[in-house]
């Protein structure tokens, strides 16, 4: 539904609240964990509604100085404050007749709440510097990831103000409760990094990256996933592989190794002389070798994956390898 992929319970009935909400006028609360696409919903509450065709201006009000979002929201008239060589116009009158999406407002301050609540309640701004008020005729969809209902009980956001903006609350549900999308997302921004890329992508995703993926708690939600994606389609080779993915992710679990390239306990033996004493160096050399040959074997001679499995830059594990003169099994193939 218009960009936002979702199948999952949780989601649909998100949708169906979008439909009816869209067509009505009244302003909306959309909350939900950073990440989730709370601006994609605005998004969607807005092309389907009877503003479609006029403006849909957007405001992160925690990313603008306090100082300077007054203006920025209701705009100024010119000599208002040191730098205003010229009247404009704020995001409320650029989206007349449209809609303004106030991301983040549980941010602002409690000076503008007041003239929040004034907008909300007589449909007026009043620009800073100007004698006059302003008619504005403009649905407000404002977005926070904060808990506005404890701010209120705690004093920090005004109890008549959040009521004005929670005529219409939307829950838009973190990714760990729909895990089912997952298929459906990856492909998705699979296809956004090919047409950015401009190049075609076919990266496979198994059994068990989605088994760890299931595992891992995506505290930055739909975000996350798709820089996630994004870095895979640089750093992976066709199939993604637990070696592949950030260690939080894996949960600290690496790929098993099979019988036939876990290194033996026996190989770690120390070697000791006849007289009870071993050499420490020799010993330490000879561990960090094994440590890097299991590495290079386990993911057939990839030094990149091999050194993230090993928590180390790839220019040391190559100059490493040459130091030291490894050399891969006979038959073995290398890879970059």
């Amino acid at each position: 539904m218009y960009g936002i992929i979702g199948s999952a319970p949780s989601m649909q009935q998100l949708f169906k609240l979008i439909e009816r909400v869209a067509i009505k006028d009244s302003t909306v609360l959309i909350q939900g964990e950073s990440g989730t696409g709370k601006e994609l919903i605005c998004k969607a509450i807005h092309q389907a509604s009877p503003r479609k065709d006029q403006p849909l201006i957007a405001v992160n009000c925690g990313a603008i100085p306090e100082d300077l979002l007054e203006s920025e929201l209701f705009g100024h008239v010119r000599g208002a404050f040191t730098g205003a060589a010229n009247t404009r116009p704020g995001r409320f009158e650029l989206a007349n007749n449209g809609t303004i999406f106030l991301d983040e407002i549980g941010d602002m301050s409690p000076k503008l709440q007041v003239k929040m609540l004034r907008v909300l309640q007589e449909k007026v701004i009043e620009p800073v510097g100007a004698v006059q008020s302003k008619k504005v005729n403009v649905r407000v969809v404002a977005a926070t990831h904060k808990d506005l209902e404890k701010m209120v009980a705690d004093g920090d956001f005004r109890e008549d103000l959040f009521y004005r903006l929670n005529v219409v609350p939307l829950h838009v549900p973190p990714l760990r409760e729909r895990l089912d999308d997952l298929p459906a997302l990856i492909d998705h921004f699979l296809a956004k990094c090919a047409k950015n890329q401009g190049h075609e992508i076919n990266l496979a995703f198994g059994k068990e990256i989605y088994e760890a993926f299931n595992r891992y708690e995506w505290k930055g939600n739909i975000r996350e996933l798709e820089n996630l994606v994004e870095r895979l389609t640089i750093l992976a080779d066709d199939e993604v592989e637990l070696t592949d993915l950030p260690q939080k992710i894996v949960g600290g679990q690496a790929r098993p190794a099979s019988s036939d390239d876990r290194i033996p306990a026996s190989a770690f033996k120390i070697q000791y002389e006849s007289d009870g004493s071993t050499d420490f160096n020799r010993e330490v050399e000879s561990y960090e070798n094994r440590l890097i040959l299991d590495a290079l074997n386990r993911t057939g001679w990839n030094k990149n994956k091999a050194a993230r499995l090993l928590n180390l830059n790839r220019t040391t594990l190559v100059e490493k390898i040459k130091k030291k003169g490894l050399e891969r099994e006979e038959g073995a193939q290398e890879n970059a």
